[in-house]
C-alpha cells in the first residue's frame, strides 16, 4: 500500500503561506529573547531565509507594478537583484530594530523595498540628467527619457507614503502587492472587513488629494 497522503504530498499556497507566517513569528519571538550583547544575526538570517519566497514575491510585484521603468534599460533591474539589496538592508536594520509581530516585520520589509526602489530611481534620474547635459542635441534618447519618474508619479507616491500607517499598509498589500483581502487580513492580523474599510479610507484620501489630476484615484501602474 502506498504511503502517499490523500493530498498527494502537495500543500496549497494558503497552507504554505500560513506555515511561513507561523515560522516567521517563531523567529521573531526568538529574536525578542536576545539579551545584551548576544548575537542576533544568526536568528535574523534564519528569519529572512524562512520568509525569502514571500519577500521575493513582494519585491517582484512592487517592482513590476509600481517601478516598471527600472526593469528596462539602462538599469534592467530584476526581482532577484532587488531582493538581495533588500535583504542586506534588513540585516543592517534589524541589528537595531526588532519587530515583534509578522505584521511589523513585513511593514519593515515594505519600507526598505520602497526606499531601495526610490534610491535607484533617484540615481537613475541623476544619470539621465548628466547624459542630457553632455548631449549637444536637444533632448535625450527616448529610452533615457522614459526611464525617469514623472513629477505626477512622484506626487502620487508621496501621497501614498503619507497615508496613515494602517491605510498605507493595506494599500501596499492589496493594491501594490496584489494580495487578496483575506491574505492581507492574515498578514495584518485583522478581519477582511477591516482591510476593506482601511482600503476605502485610503482610496478616498488619494481621491481627494489628487482630484486635480482628473483621473482615477489610483493609476493602473500602482493598482
Amino acid at each position: 500500500m502506498s504511503n502517499k497522503s490523500t493530498h498527494s504530498g502537495y500543500d496549497s499556497p494558503i497552507m504554505e503561506d500560513t506555515r511561513t507566517t507561523m515560522a516567521v513569528q517563531r523567529f521573531l519571538d526568538e529574536l525578542a529573547g536576545v539579551k545584551g550583547d548576544a548575537p542576533a544575526d544568526p536568528i535574523v538570517r534564519a528569519l529572512l531565509a524562512c520568509a525569502v519566497d514571500r519577500l521575493h514575491l513582494i519585491c517582484a510585484t512592487l517592482l513590476f507594478r509600481s517601478y516598471p521603468r527600472l526593469t528596462q534599460p539602462p538599469l534592467n533591474l530584476q526581482a532577484d537583484e532587488m531582493l538581495s539589496s533588500v535583504v542586506e538592508r534588513l540585516l543592517k536594520a534589524m541589528r537595531k530594530v526588532h519587530p515583534q509581530t509578522v505584521r511589523q516585520f513585513f511593514a519593515l520589509a515594505n519600507q526598505h523595498m520602497r526606499w531601495e526602489l526610490n534610491d535607484l530611481a533617484r540615481r537613475l534620474d541623476n544619470e539621465v540628467r548628466q547624459v542630457e547635459l553632455r548631449e549637444s542635441v536637444v533632448g535625450a534618447p527616448a529610452d533615457s527619457v522614459g526611464s525617469q519618474i514623472s513629477p505626477t508619479t512622484r506626487r502620487i507616491l508621496d501621497v501614498i507614503e503619507n497615508l496613515p500607517e494602517d491605510e498605507r499598509e493595506v494599500f501596499d498589500l492589496v493594491r501594490v502587492q496584489g494580495m487578496t483581502r483575506p491574505e492581507a487580513a492574515e498578514v495584518l492580523g485583522v478581519s477582511p472587513k477591516t482591510v476593506q474599510r482601511r482600503l476605502n479610507r485610503g482610496l478616498l484620501t488619494l481621491s481627494e488629494k489628487l482630484a486635480d489630476l482628473q483621473r482615477a484615484p489610483v493609476p493602473p501602474a500602482l493598482g
